[in-house]
């Protein structure tokens, strides 16, 4: 039984998908006008999760994660480099595509973008006007009538009469009530528009993701995720656009991942400590970001610090470390059967990752106890570690090309380290003790940690 915090009641709930062995599932994705940061990673990571998941439990997933390509962020920054907003949302859609992969993020089945839906944007707000949900200004805008949708703030749990007290019609806005919000936005001045029955103008940015997601999903469905920051006001408003557009319930469950924090404060641009995917990826594997993200549950707050990316290698190097040397070709997995068992129940039990890794954990005991006393049960075990990677996107990677990290740590190529290691050996072979000891701390200054064994001297990256 697969159970899912839902946030429209605030509880875990049976998973019950609206048709038996599919899932709809929506995802709101990036606003492209700058590079993915790591919050971006976060809400990739963590749904790629839960789509993998739901593959494996043998559900058909359809995975929608839209692209936002027109909103006042785009303008303004297209303004700044003086380039059409075209120009600027294709070129961090192509940026965004080369983080994702980098992550070994699946590719949605689909990426709706939302200067490709202007149709069905303007055909939902036409509904809502003549539903009494929305009403045009004089002056071209269209609004969503908030007091019209009595059910308004039953995903956030805000109140109409909380929301009122801090409201207020900004100089300039034509809406009636405070509370309202744009549907529809009158052209300005050497901006982007769209003709539509109010006048040339664009859309707001809520009603994109209510046109897109009924599009390629239907009136209601499964899942709809985002980031915690989205629960108010933009999924909110999506619920209140969406039923009030088709009469129906929009969404059964809601998931929403945790903040990101850095160094316990929340990550902010305004406090500088603003992380781009890239900027963590000059110091850090890939694998190694995706691990971090993993180590905690998604509905809880992401720490980002040095010294967590710093354990998260600590942690890969450990189940690399067990895998390494080990010829799987053909080999189905097999054995640990309880651990297996604990990482689905983990997993069952609202994708908690970190329980989920720690049967992986005790897998690779297994294992590494197993390699010293029977080759054909450790190489069972050692399938099975990498099928259970695999659900999490990790342990993917051959174990020499993972432990050897390539340019992400240490200033020493591979062949540099080949041949310091060949003159320790020397040195050993000759019993200079000293030099071979001058070796290995020379090494180790470089990030690099020597394991001697039966079968030789092998290295990885620390």
């Amino acid at each position: 039984m697969l159970r899912i915090y839902n946030d429209l009641t605030g509880k875990k709930e049976e998973f019950q998908p609206i048709e038996p062995g599919k899932v709809r599932m929506y995802v709101c994705g990036m606003t492209v006008y700058d590079l993915c940061h790591l919050g971006h990673a976060r809400v990739m990571v963590v749904f790629d999760v839960v789509y993998r998941y739901l593959k494996a439990i043998g559900y058909d997933v359809t995975y929608i994660r839209n692209i936002t390509d027109i909103d006042d962020k785009i303008i303004n920054r297209a303004n700044e480099k003086g380039v059409p907003f075209i120009e600027l949302t294709e070129h961090f859609v192509d940026e965004m595509h080369q983080d994702s992969d980098a992550l070994a993020i699946l590719p949605p089945d689909s990426e709706p973008k939302a200067t490709e839906h202007m149709d069905e944007i303007l055909a939902m707000i036409e509904r809502l006007i003549s539903n009494g949900h929305a009403y045009a200004a004089d002056n071209g805008d269209v609004y969503y009538d908030v007091r019209s949708f009595p059910e308004y703030g039953k995903l956030s749990g805000k109140s109409i009469d909380d929301l009122e007290s801090g409201a207020r019609v900004e100089p300039g806005d034509a809406k009636r009530d405070p509370l309202d919000f744009a549907l529809w936005k009158a052209a300005k001045p050497d901006e982007p528009a769209w003709d539509s029955p109010w006048g040339r103008g664009r859309p707001g940015w809520h009603i994109e993701c209510s046109a897109m997601s009924t599009c390629a999903l239907g009136d209601t469905f499964d899942i709809h995720g985002g980031g915690a920051d989205l629960t108010f006001p933009h999924h909110e408003n999506e619920i209140a656009q969406s039923e009030g557009a088709t009469g129906h319930p929009f969404v059964n469950y809601w998931m929403h991942n945790g903040f990101v924090r850095i160094n316990d404060e929340k990550m902010s641009k305004s406090l500088g400590n603003f992380f781009t995917v890239r900027e963590i990826l000059d110091r850090y594997q890939p694998e190694e970001i995706r691990y971090f993200i993993l180590t905690s549950q998604y509905r809880s707050p992401l720490n980002y610090d040095d010294e967590h990316l710093d354990n998260a290698r600590g942690a890969l190097g450990r189940f690399y470390t067990a895998l390494r040397g080990l010829d799987l070709d053909g080999v189905e997995p097999a054995g640990g059967d309880v651990f297996v068992d604990n990482f689905h129940a983990a997993m069952k039990d609202d994708f908690n990752t970190p329980v989920a890794l720690a049967a992986m954990f005790d897998l690779t005991r297994e294992l590494n106890r197993a390699r010293k006393e029977n080759e054909a049960a450790a190489g069972g075990l050692a399938a099975q570690l990498k099928q259970l990677g695999s659900l999490l996107g990790i342990l993917q990677l051959d174990p020499e090309t993972y432990l050897k990290g390539g340019d992400t740590a240490g200033g020493l190529a591979d062949d540099e380290i080949d041949s310091l290691i060949q003159q320790r050996l020397d040195a050993r072979a000759e019993k200079n003790w000293a030099e071979a000891d001058r070796i290995r701390d020379l090494l180790q200054e470089q990030g690099i940690v020597l394991e001697d064994g039966a079968g030789g001297t092998t290295w990885r990256r620390g």
